[in-house]
């Protein structure tokens, strides 16, 4: 019979590991080896944490490995096999999602704003079970313009006014009131006199002008009741036990303020307005996870590592970059390689005005000069003293 070993020995033995493999690891192997300490002897414990060591130190890079090249021709690859299409989500007009090679374009590119933003917005405990309770949290965060409770916009030429009816049944639907619309577009048109008659929002004009008449009226439209900027539909959809509400449109700072919203689970594809509003790290978080789910729904499967290197890459700065001439790739120390990516002409000329030095570190520039590239056996460089090299020689 062994004597097993104490909690205190197994932690004291991770302790000698500190820095030689993650933390995440670490954690994983204590829970682990805790869970069946009764059954570990010194000799095992000592055998394990070294075949750990061991299996975690194969699965690190080569040194001088390509893991850039890798990562883009495993992501590149499958690229080409991509669809050019956009999902539509049955039973709503005009709600969709791109999806596809145009959507891991925009990824990569960092668009300011997706083509079609969207947000998956969780429930509390209270809310999550109750379609009735969602619902309600969905009407108020989808935005209501005047536009959207109206029936139709009138000009009365004798009385040189604009005439706007407002619907009685939609208007009772989103529980707004006719002095609520009133009240919005006498704060939008400061300079124009705006009175209630009955359902009528009647603005007043100066004369009638056909532009100004037309200007008036589509600024009249705009004008939002209630909701949140930029939430123009949302669909309240039931997956498993609970109700999720997606969105047309994004606003990730102002749905997480909404009462009844898991701040925790809710997301948004709007890469930008997670940076803004969650920080750099959700951001890059953001980044996989939409490139993994793009590929993934096409049926492709490339590496999750290929993909958090992207990541990495365009977020390593503290900020979001593009992979392209205006990001990561307009922004490497050599000039040949700038020049090598686009523009070229533009970059040589720029990069002699400011004499600009190269000293041919990379890969793209040494490949340019034809010499020989630092990856690989390239990545090695042996030197031999002259005694050393005449006592080889003379040795044979």
């Amino acid at each position: 019979m062994f004597d097993v070993v104490t909690e205190k020995e197994i932690s004291d033995k991770l302790k000698e590991l500190d820095g030689r493999i993650p933390w995440s690891i670490l954690s994983e192997l204590k829970s682990e080896l805790e869970r069946v300490k009764d059954k570990l002897s010194e000799e095992k414990l000592n055998r394990i944490v070294e075949r750990v060591v061991e299996e975690y130190e194969e699965s690190l890079v080569e040194a001088n490995e390509a893991v850039g090249t890798v990562a883009a021709q495993s992501i590149g690859e499958p690229g080409t096999q991509m669809t050019l299409r956009t999902f539509h989500y049955a039973g709503v007009a005009e709600f969709n999602v791109t999806l596809g090679l145009p959507r891991l374009i925009e990824i990569v590119d960092a668009k300011k704003e997706p083509s079609t933003p969207m947000m998956t917005i969780y429930l509390d405990e209270e809310h999550r079970y109750d379609r009735e309770k969602a619902k309600l949290i969905a009407r108020e965060i989808e935005s209501t313009t005047v536009g959207d409770i109206s029936e139709r916009t009138e000009v009365d030429v004798v009385n040189y006014s604009l005439v706007i009816y407002l619907d009685e049944d939609l208007m009772r639907e989103s529980g707004i009131s006719p002095k609520d619309v009133l009240n919005k577009i006498k704060k939008s048109l400061r300079n124009k006199k705006v009175s209630l008659k009955g359902n009528k929002i009647v603005i007043e004009m100066d004369e009638i002008d056909p532009l100004e008449m037309r200007r008036v009226a589509m600024k009249s439209k705009e004008v939002r009741i209630k909701g949140i900027k930029g939430i123009r539909r949302v669909m309240v959809r039931k997956e498993g036990e609970e109700y999720v509400i997606y969105t047309d449109g994004s606003n990730l700072k102002e749905v997480l303020k909404v009462k009844g919203v898991d701040w925790r689970r809710t997301t948004t594809n709007n890469i930008r307005e997670i940076e803004e509003v969650l920080g750099i790290e959700a951001a890059r978080a953001a980044i996989i996870r939409e490139a993994k789910n793009t590929l993934e729904e096409q049926g492709l499967n490339v590496d999750i590592r290929h993909i958090m290197l992207v990541a990495d890459v365009m977020t390593m700065d503290g900020e979001v970059k593009q992979i392209g001439r205006h990001g990561v790739s307009g922004e490497k120390h050599s000039v040949l390689a700038r020049a090598a990516f686009e523009v070229t002409v533009r970059q040589l000329m720029e990069a002699g005005l400011r004499g600009e030095e190269d000293f041919l570190r990379g890969v793209v520039e040494n490949v340019i000069v034809g010499q020989q590239i630092p990856l690989g056996t390239g990545g090695v460089e042996l030197t031999m003293s002259p005694e050393v090299f005449r006592r080889l020689k003379r040795d044979g």
